[in-house]
């Protein structure tokens, strides 16, 4: 439960603190104090978005700051998740800065605001005026009705069931665009692989056969060049080697007289095993070279055949041909097996389905049970608050197929008159008979879900007198398991706190305050005349309060 709150400098409110009571905290105030003000920091404090108005002063922080009692809240797992220390009495604190960033703690430990949010969601309910509309939401219905039936467990797998099933299906619907589109390019796809298999491509080859046609292109040219070579280093008495022979001779039978010359023979052996080493070489090539027309023509026209597919598939070389050919195989394997894999596909989607249906059919079964019940409960709170003959039925309509929440269509009907045929509620009901249909569900789903603090603001709207004291009596009977903050204007439910608190403005700024037992009979007094304090109010108000 919310121990203390803490505002400063949001929207009129400058600096405001509250101690609640445990049990029932009235709040009333005048149209225009500010109670919304007080309600749109809560608001900020359980994770809502800034709007961008949440400071009254720009050059200062907006902090928002309240203390809750968490014994027997079992939170205690949400804080390991979380990887919080967990704490009996926790704070929550929400800052914007000047420069408007958000920024959010719990026990001063930094946590994202997802995290505020869904924290807040387990310690606090607000109920305002505008809720009364989301009887109108298909949602709300069934997840009240859900809580009436305790389906928690039952929901969480049937929403994993049916995640599964909503991707297999995505899963298929891919797979069978893709083998409609594979099978479109199927025969294309075909002829490009075997254009490419047939054409046996290897890394590399275009290189070595334009290396090959050069020499083939020219080779007597060639042929005379080495021939040339050749009798240069080798002619009989001529030739260099000879020469360079000769020499070397001569230079040895002197190199006793001129030691220099033992040098000059050592260097011209190795010129000697070089020019030897070149000439065959030369004569080797000279063996090998061949004009042979038909192998130039061969391999002119595989070096032809290999450049029509480079341009052709516009590939740089023959690697990204290779590249090419081994995509198109591998769609061409995939659309081949694509019926396979949808099948497969089929198979888990038809299985999911059904674990699907045999869930929502448990979820379905579970509604129908706890709907008696609810319907009963309903009725009876509504019969304590002046509409004994009201007739509240909900109505389960299957959907055509299951969908996020199972496959059941919930609706709340209702008529105030018993010789009137039931209609949906939101659309029939007034806004009195609203207030009062919310504050039966609320009050049966406050006890459901044991949440530790709720909060109604002027849920009473629109009734008075007689039902407006049954409905205290209802909002004071809540209190009794759990705490309640109730912002009315009805002298009769703000008689029933155990605690009340008036919001009031002073010099354009919003304060409140705790109410002394006199305070409270001025203040129901009020309520009761107007401004101007009669001692019938007076009195009146002693009589609400008991005193």
């Amino acid at each position: 439960m919310l121990r203390r709150l803490s505002v400063e400098n949001y929207a009129l409110i400058d600096k405001l603190e509250m101690e609640l009571d445990p049990h029932l905290n009235i709040i009333t105030g005048e149209t225009g104090a500010g109670k919304s003000i007080l309600l749109g920091a809560l608001g900020l404090l359980l994770g809502a978005k800034n709007d961008g108005q949440a400071m009254k002063d720009a050059t200062r922080n907006c902090t928002v700051e309240g203390t809750f009692d968490l014994a027997g809240s079992s939170l205690e797992a949400f804080f390991a998740e979380n990887d919080l220390d967990y704490a009996p009495e926790t704070t929550l604190t929400r800052m914007i800065t000047p420069a408007g960033k958000s920024r959010a703690f719990v026990n001063d430990v930094p946590v994202q605001l997802a995290q505020l949010r869904e924290l807040g969601a387990r310690l606090l309910d607000i109920h305002s005026q505008h809720q009364n509309l989301i009887l109108s939401s298909e949602e709300f219905r069934t997840s009240a009705l859900d809580t009436v039936a305790a389906n928690g467990e039952l929901l969480t797998q049937y929403a994993a069931q049916y995640a599964r099933l909503t991707e297999l299906r995505r899963r298929l619907a891919a797979l069978r665009e893709e083998a409609a589109n594979g099978r479109r390019d199927e025969e294309w796809l075909r002829f490009q692989t075997e254009e490419l298999t047939s054409a046996n491509l290897r890394p590399g080859e275009q290189a070595e056969l334009e290396e090959e046609l050069a020499v083939l292109e020219n080779a007597d040219r060639i042929g005379e060049a080495l021939t040339s070579l050749r009798n240069a280093l080798d002619a009989d008495e001529t030739g260099v080697l000879a020469q360079l022979k000769n020499s070397e001779n001569e230079l040895n039978h002197i190199r006793s007289h001129y030691p220099a010359a033992g040098e000059y023979a050592g260097r011209l052996r190795s010129v000697l095993e070089e020019l030897k080493d070149i000439n065959g070489s030369a004569a080797a090539a000279c063996e090998r070279l061949d004009a042979d027309p038909e192998r130039l023509a061969k391999c002119s026209a595989r070096l032809d055949t290999l450049i029509a597919l480079q341009q052709k598939h516009r590939a740089a070389d023959e690697a990204e041909l290779i590249a090419l050919r081994d995509r198109c195989a591998a769609q061409l394997a995939a659309i081949v097996h694509s019926d396979e894999e949808i099948a497969q596909a089929e198979a888990a989607l038809s299985e999911a389905a059904e674990k699907t249906a045999t869930l929502a059919d448990r979820l379905h079964k579970t509604r129908e049970k706890a709907a008696a019940g609810f319907e009963k409960h309903i009725l009876s709170t509504l019969a304590r608050l002046g509409m004994p003959e009201t007739v509240f039925r909900i109505a389960l309509t299957p959907l055509a197929e299951p969908g996020r929440t199972g496959r059941d269509s919930v609706q709340f009907l209702f008529t105030a008159n018993p010789r009137m045929t039931p209609q949906p509620v939101e659309r029939i009901a007034s806004g009195g008979e609203l207030s009062r249909v919310m504050l039966a569900l609320k009050a049966l789903l406050a006890e459901r879900m044991q949440l530790p603090t709720i909060i109604f603001d002027e849920i009473d709207t629109g009734v008075s007198g007689r039902i407006a004291d049954a409905m205290g009596e209802i909002i004071a009977s809540l209190s009794a398991s759990m705490q309640v903050v109730n912002i009315t204007h009805l002298p009769q439910v703000a008689s029933k706190g155990t605690a009340h608190f008036v919001v009031y403005k002073r010099g354009g700024r919003t304060d409140i305050t705790r109410l002394g037992d006199e305070e409270r009979v001025t203040e129901i007094a009020k309520m009761l005349s107007g401004s101007e304090i009669t001692d019938t109010a007076v009195a009146q108000a002693r009589i609400l309060l008991g005193k």
